[in-house]
């Protein structure tokens, strides 16, 4: 390239999609004078939905800004709890993220997931056309103009997977109130509702029992209960953290 040459400084917490010699302060890049800075990012590694604020000799610009020669500019990372306007707080998780979807489902957040691979455009196609924030460890998916918002999931573990989505977001936690199974609400059942899903330890041993209006599946306080409330717990107490 030979147009105007740029000086670029990445935030801390956007390292790991950047080149190790871009991680240690501002360093020159040249630009073909055309392309926006949020073309200009993403060719970089770092996908837009990781993207904070971007700022120019010290205005804050937007992804269409063509940058000029000279200028420094400071990318920085998204500002946590993020806001995402326009629609109620809900997920849409890939077909690599099961385990997450069913714990952001056992708290009670809006969760849809795909069990099988779709594809990216299909998964981009319904992240817009629910208005659901897209969770993926894709870049590539990550980068699609037509998601509605998405974010990457920095860790392959269920538990930091769990924890970053809820300090990310700060979604609204209502336990115990969706099917963890496919997101539908879960009401109060009688034993004889759920009689036909018993066996006969289960049905002789409780009486408490849920049911999701969606799918039928029945719930109650089995042995993998206490597994759950944990992570339950965990949750409460990291939104009680953060006030």
């Amino acid at each position: 390239m030979n147009g105007p040459q740029i000086h670029v400084e990445f935030d801390p917490g956007i390292h790991l999609f950047v080149p190790a010699a871009r991680r240690a302060g501002p360093t020159p890049l040249t630009t073909d004078g055309v392309s926006t800075l949020g073309h200009v990012v993403e060719s970089l590694g770092v996908p837009l939905t990781e993207v904070g604020a971007l700022v120019v000799d010290g205005r804050e610009v937007t992804t269409a800004h063509i940058p000029a020669a000279g200028e420094s500019v400071a990318v920085r990372a998204v500002t946590r709890p993020q806001r995402v306007p326009g629609a109620p707080l809900r997920f849409l998780l890939d077909v690599h993220l099961g385990t997450l979807a069913r714990r952001l489902r056992l708290l009670g957040v809006d969760t849809a997931y795909e069990s099988t691979d779709i594809g990216d455009p299909a998964l981009a196609a319904r992240s817009a056309a629910e208005r659901r924030v897209m969770l993926s460890r894709d870049r590539g998916l990550l980068r699609r103009r037509e998601l509605w918002a998405g974010a990457f999931v920095y860790s392959t573990r269920p538990d930091d997977q769990l924890r970053d989505v809820l300090d990310r977001f700060a979604p609204a936690l209502r336990p115990w109130t969706r099917c963890t199974a496919c997101n539908g609400m879960l009401r109060a059942a009688t034993k004889e509702e759920v009689a036909d899903q018993l066996k006969g330890g289960t049905q002789r041993s409780y009486d408490v029992f849920a049911r999701c209006g969606e799918c039928g599946r029945a719930y109650w306080k089995g042995a993998h209960h206490d597994q759950l409330e944990a992570i339950v717990e965990r949750a409460l107490a990291l939104r009680a953290e953060r006030g």
